[in-house]
């Protein structure tokens, strides 16, 4: 199995493509003093019996990017590249670089400026875009998780929706404390004692055969591969719904599962040292929409079509 070598790559930083080595940002720079930066990290999966390159969501992906400068005041990201300017970026991307794996591109708009001080408006805006393997992010069988004592950061505070650089701090402080305190990952929890997600990667229960996710508004990212799940759920006749979720039902819940494009989708073991579902693997739900999901993003699915941007690469 091939690993692909990034930083031998070419990239894109600013207005095209260059070695990797070459891409860099000053120690002046907002993105470095202030972590002035939004980004997202999208899937790209090699179908070797086809020959073929299969980019997921990359219109959502975009959004996204859109959106997260638009809350954090940067300057229109549609003003700086269109869509179809975007795409056609990512293919010659993944094309000059000759992908022939799994790989995931982050894509990155950032504070171009120097000693600019704490503030967005009317400064440079540019792009980046580099390539890295889709290695394992957690364990195949699963994680074993604990709820944080450090806090969500709120809505008014550092949005969660949006993917600012920045707002990573927050997720680094649980992630921390979790592995020293020997669990692998953490679950947050918002200023209401609701559950939010997880410090990379949204979270799903699964309760008496029904599908649960924290709502939008519980201070969440609005994540692509959880809105896949949602749709997929909905396909598949399995009983979902957004609600507020509580710290003891995690402990009570029959699936807990993490989801994200890095992530992909990942059971919890146990949380607080409680076991989940007394399995130690992913139990039925959380296994169908993995299959699922798997198939949507290998052109296998009937949501296949809609959700996939298909390069050849013959």
């Amino acid at each position: 199995m091939n690993i692909f070598d990034y930083k031998s790559a070419q990239v894109y930083f600013r207005d095209g493509l260059v070695p990797f080595r070459d891409a860099h940002l000053s120690i002046a720079s907002s993105p470095v003093l202030y972590g002035l930066a939004v980004y997202t990290v999208f899937n790209i999966r090699y179908d070797a019996a086809r020959k073929q390159l299969h980019i997921f969501r990359l219109q959502d992906h975009y959004r996204r990017l859109c959106d997260s400068a638009q809350i954090m005041n940067f300057t229109d990201f549609r003003s700086i590249m269109s869509y179809e300017i975007f795409q056609a970026t990512m293919i010659e991307l993944l094309l000059t670089n000759k992908i022939r794996e799994n790989v995931l591109i982050r894509a990155t708009l950032f504070i171009d400026e120097l000693i600019a001080g704490t503030k967005t408006n009317g400064l440079k805006t540019s792009f980046s875009a580099y390539i890295y393997p889709m290695a394992a992010f957690y364990p195949a069988t699963g994680v074993h998780a604990c709820v944080s004592s450090w806090q969500r950061t709120p809505d008014n505070a550092i949005p969660s929706r949006a993917k600012i650089n920045g707002s990573y701090a927050n997720a680094t402080l649980m992630k921390n404390e979790a592995l020293l305190n020997g669990y692998d990952e953490a679950i947050a929890l918002d200023d209401s004692g609701h559950v939010t997600e997880g410090t990379v990667a949204n979270l799903f229960m699964v309760r008496s055969g029904e599908l649960i996710t924290p709502y939008q508004s519980a201070d969440i990212l609005e994540g692509i591969t959880r809105d896949s799940l949602i749709k997929l759920a909905g396909d598949m006749h399995i009983p979902m719904k957004q609600r507020a979720v509580d710290r003891s039902e995690l402990y009570i819940a029959d699936e807990l599962f993490y989801c994200g494009s890095s992530a992909r989708i990942t059971p919890i073991l146990s949380v607080d040292r409680r076991t989940i579902g007394n399995k130690k693997t992913g139990s039925n739900l959380t296994a169908k929409l993995a299959q699922a999901y798997e198939d949507a993003q290998m052109n296998n699915s009937a949501f296949s079509e809609q959700w996939l941007t298909t390069v050849s690469v013959r």
